[in-house]
């Protein structure tokens, strides 16, 4: 994916900073040699935050589910408005 080319989650572009391959089925689950998507450190992050891996694998196993997703959609309005290179840790959402 070029560095120019938006991320799947946020629409932002992914420049060239903090940026990492999200297992659309995490490994753990099987999908080690399924497809993953370049995404910004902090989107990424904020969905391990959010999910378990077996919801990962059974539930949010595309990009169009998570960004349906109530909270998906919550951090990415808030996200947008951020830089590219932006970047915070994200909590873990208390299970």
């Amino acid at each position: 994916m070029a560095e120019t080319d938006p991320c799947p989650l946020c629409g932002r572009p992914l420049g060239d900073r903090h940026i990492s391959k999200h297992h659309l089925v995490p490994k753990s689950r099987g999908g080690t040699h399924g497809p993953t998507v370049d995404l910004h450190h902090i989107c990424h992050q904020k969905i391990h935050s959010l999910f378990s891996e077996k919801e990962l694998a059974e539930d949010y196993s595309t990009v169009e589910k998570l960004l349906a997703h109530p909270d998906i959609q919550a951090f990415v309005k808030w996200v947008r408005k951020k830089a590219p290179e932006f970047y915070q840790r994200n909590r873990r959402k208390k299970r």
